[in-house]
C-alpha cells in the first residue's frame, strides 16, 4: 500500500490555466507511465524538445512533477509526477474563471478516457485473461450531502490501498485504469424552465 500524499486544493486560474493545457495534459498523461526525458517525450508527443521542456519547467514550478536526478546522465535531465491529491473547490466557491477551466480539464479528462477504452476494446480478444478485466457498474444511491462526499473519500482511500510503492508490484500485475463519476439526477421540477415552476 501506498502512503497516502498530501491533499492539495487547487483554485488560482493561472495553476488551473496549467492543468487545461492539452500538450502539459498530455506530458501529465506519460509521466504517470515512468520518468522520462524531454527529448523522450517529445520524441513520443510529436513536438519539439524546445517546447517540450519549457512545458515540464512550468509543470515542476507548480509543484505538478519533479527532477528525477538519480537517473541523469551529464546534462540529461529526467522528469517524474508528484504524489498529490489534487482536489478542487466546489463549485460555489470557483470564479466564472476556474469554472470554464475545470470545465475544460473535466472534457480533456473525458477524451482521454474514452480514447483508452477504445483502444482497449480494439485489442481486447488478444489479452489473454486481461480482455475480461473491464469492470463496468452503473448504480445509483439515495444519500445525503454529506454521505456523498463521505462515498467519495472511502473511493479515493479504496484507491490507495491497492496503490504500491515502485519496486513493490507483484509479477503478472499491470496498471488498470479507474474512473469515478457520480452525480445528482435532475428531477422533472429541476428541469423545467423558471416561469413553468
Amino acid at each position: 500500500m501506498t502512503e497516502r500524499p498530501e491533499r492539495r486544493e487547487i483554485s488560482d486560474p493561472e495553476t488551473l490555466r496549467l492543468l487545461a493545457h492539452p500538450l502539459r495534459y498530455k506530458i501529465a498523461r506519460e509521466l504517470r507511465q515512468g520518468p522520462a526525458t524531454a527529448t523522450t517525450l517529445a520524441r513520443k508527443l510529436g513536438l519539439n524538445t524546445g517546447a517540450t521542456s519549457y512545458h515540464l519547467r512550468q509543470m515542476a514550478e507548480h509543484g505538478f512533477i519533479e527532477e528525477a536526478s538519480e537517473l541523469g546522465k551529464g546534462r540529461e535531465r529526467w522528469w517524474r509526477t508528484r504524489a498529490r491529491d489534487v482536489r478542487f473547490p466546489p463549485r460555489s466557491r470557483q470564479t466564472d474563471e476556474a469554472r470554464a477551466l475545470l470545465e475544460e480539464i473535466k472534457r480533456l479528462d473525458l477524451a482521454d478516457t474514452m480514447e483508452r477504452l477504445a483502444r482497449y476494446q480494439l485489442v481486447r480478444d488478444e489479452m489473454g485473461e486481461w480482455g475480461d478485466a473491464e469492470l463496468f457498474s452503473q448504480s445509483s444511491i439515495l444519500v445525503t450531502f454529506e454521505e456523498a462526499r463521505q462515498f467519495f473519500e472511502e473511493y479515493i482511500a479504496l484507491l490507495y490501498r491497492y496503490k504500491r510503492p515502485a519496486g513493490q508490484t507483484p509479477a503478472g500485475a499491470r496498471v488498470m485504469l479507474a474512473r469515478l463519476v457520480m452525480f445528482p439526477e435532475v428531477t422533472d421540477e429541476e428541469e423545467r424552465p423558471p416561469e413553468e415552476k
